[in-house]
């Protein structure tokens, strides 16, 4: 059943890569303190007229997340009955599990609306190459429902010189880009809002803004409140403990010098294995699963290590091998 799968998928428990059925809405309990996974991952069989973007909107995925999940697999007809992996299970990001926190790695939003004991997370489309998304602390300054779209001088000029003449104010509707509703954020000029495109989340499609899903923004936009504090990150690697085991999570980086060497992706993983002061120094790692996982950069969480004195399998070591350096 599994031989087309990634290597470091079939580290996965069986009853994990197992859990059939798509989810409605991708809402998680939070761990409790010093946890940091959630969900798990599904397999569903495709229909003969699906793609994948069809799968990802049904089940709050975005299009290099399936892409990446599923290697080899044709995303715009993967064919009857083709086993499809949905990866619904995360680590959270690294930092305060506060307001809403984008990591731009994994083209992911999460949401911790106060005073509840959930999260939520949503797919998003960035920046693209030229136009990026920022990396900063800021929040959310106003709301607005059936919001117009007044095109930047800048954006304008780009649609100009490839033919296409944009209006000077877009107004609200099905044809305006901003979808339904829109986060003004602290940051001047970047906004988080819905589209009228179902292709493009997930990806980097923008001119540095943060796309959701119609109904994603829709639903954020009933929870999250003027004030909430947004934070942006580039996290491609991230670290979380679940039940006393270490797990690693990698995503291909956004470089828009082009793609990092597998040295600087290997020091990278171990910068961030060094923020987390809680397993740094604590661990007793298999490096070679640590190389499997950075090189499928699958997105979804892979088990590398337990602490010192927990039970395990024995090729197991605690120092950086020299190519890791």
């Amino acid at each position: 059943m599994l031989p087309r799968f990634p290597a470091v998928t079939r580290c996965l428990s069986l009853a994990a890569l197992l859990a059939a059925g798509p989810a409605a809405a991708l809402e998680f309990p939070l761990p409790p303190p010093g946890e940091d996974v959630i969900g798990q991952v599904q397999v569903i069989k495709a229909k003969y007229e699906d793609t994948f973007a069809d799968i990802g909107t049904a089940n709050d995925l975005g299009y290099l997340e399936m892409i990446a999940a599923n290697p080899g697999v044709d995303p715009w007809l993967p064919g009857a009955g083709t086993e499809i992996i949905l990866p619904t299970r995360f680590i959270l990001p690294p930092g305060p599990r506060e307001g809403i926190v984008i990591n731009l790695a994994e083209y992911r939003m999460y949401y911790y609306p106060k005073g509840q004991n959930v999260v939520h997370t949503y797919p998003l489309g960035i920046g693209r190459e030229g136009w990026g998304s920022p990396i900063a602390n800021t929040k959310v300054t106003a709301k607005t429902p059936n919001p117009t779209w007044t095109p930047p001088a800048s954006i304008r000029k780009e649609h100009a010189e490839d033919g296409d003449i944009l209006p000077t104010v877009v107004p609200a509707g099905p044809d305006n880009p901003l979808g339904p509703f829109k986060f003004t954020l602290g940051v001047p000029g970047y906004l988080i809002h819905g589209s009228n495109k179902k292709f493009g989340i997930g990806m980097r499609t923008s001119h540095g803004c943060f796309r959701m899903f119609n109904n994603n923004v829709l639903e954020l936009a009933k929870m999250a409140p003027v004030g909430v504090p947004v934070r942006i990150i580039n996290e491609p690697y991230k670290f979380g403990l679940s039940a006393g085991k270490v797990y690693l999570e990698a995503h291909t980086p956004l470089d828009d010098k082009g793609d990092p060497s597998v040295v600087d992706k290997h020091t990278a993983v171990i910068n961030a294995l060094l923020k987390r002061e809680d397993l740094a120094n604590n661990l007793r790692m298999n490096w070679d699963m640590v190389r499997d996982v950075v090189a499928a950069e699958d997105g979804m969480p892979v088990e590398i290590a337990v602490p010192n004195g927990a039970g395990g399998p024995a090729p197991m070591v605690s120092s950086v091998p020299y190519d890791m350096q």
